[in-house]
């Protein structure tokens, strides 16, 4: 950017500020590294997507104004979610069809706002990660549903992690087929969900890889959750905290030991 490094404005997520934190600072490590300045806004909230998801239109406006003016004025707002960048990036505007200045200031956050890995890889270029980088181990990728299917995350994110020594990433026959999580999908629908995310394990079971990796904690958590219920010793982390070299805490599921 002219007159200095781009200022990235990093939204958070709810799941990763109250379950995964480890993800917000892999983040934060990754983007510095990149060049970037990088603040995290202390009013930010929920994307609301929740409340959009479930019909309720009127809360998901109010969540979405809050947001909006939170990030404004950053060069790029960036999110380790492929569900609420989606969120932001395709649906704030939408919330907003019957109010043009609403309108324009959602659509001015939604074309600043990227998904982590997209960010990266589209709009900064990367093409090495640094030292940082280096996971002993094979890994599978989840391609979260929002992420893929609203924004076209895909070779994004393989593109950085063939750049980690030591890591060898073994695709799923079923790597872009949902894991059943879907938000509020799982609570209406739980005897759905769980078949899908039994189907989703058996793939990634059957790939022989020890650490399964994605971009969106929500399917992170579904599919972490499942592997444990089964009993399976399979590891599940965000891929920001592979690229970013944070692995020595536990995985994704694991109970935390004193």
């Amino acid at each position: 950017m002219p007159g200095g490094p781009p200022h990235v404005a990093l939204f958070v997520t709810c799941l990763v500020d109250l379950m995964r934190p480890s993800v917000g600072f892999a983040a934060v490590r990754l983007l510095e590294t990149a060049g970037c300045r990088v603040t995290v806004p202390a009013d930010q909230t929920c994307c609301g997507q929740p409340a959009y998801n479930s019909g309720d239109r009127a809360d998901a406006r109010a969540i979405a104004r809050q947001v909006i003016d939170v990030f404004q004025g950053f060069d790029y707002v960036v999110v380790p979610s492929g569900s609420c960048a989606g969120m932001i990036r395709k649906h704030y505007p939408e919330l907003f069809a019957d109010d043009p200045q609403a309108r324009g200031r959602a659509e001015d956050l939604a074309g600043r706002t990227h998904e982590l890995t997209s960010f990266l890889v589209d709009v900064l270029g990367l093409d090495a990660l640094g030292p940082m980088a280096g996971f002993d181990g094979t890994a599978t990728y989840h391609d979260g549903c929002s992420g893929l299917r609203e924004l076209g995350v895909k070779a994004q994110p393989r593109a950085l992690l063939q750049r980690v020594d030591g890591l060898s990433l073994r695709e799923g026959e079923a790597a872009e087929t949902c894991c059943g999580f879907g938000g509020t999908f799982c609570v209406k629908y739980p005897e759905i969900s769980g078949a899908m995310v039994d189907a989703k394990v058996d793939d990634l079971l059957a790939t022989g890889a020890d650490t399964v990796l994605g971009g969106d904690l929500g399917c992170l958590f579904n599919i972490a959750g499942r592997l444990q219920r089964r009993g399976e010793k399979l590891r599940v982390r965000h891929v920001a905290e592979i690229l970013a070299g944070m692995t020595d805490g536990v995985a994704i599921g694991e109970p935390v030991r004193d």
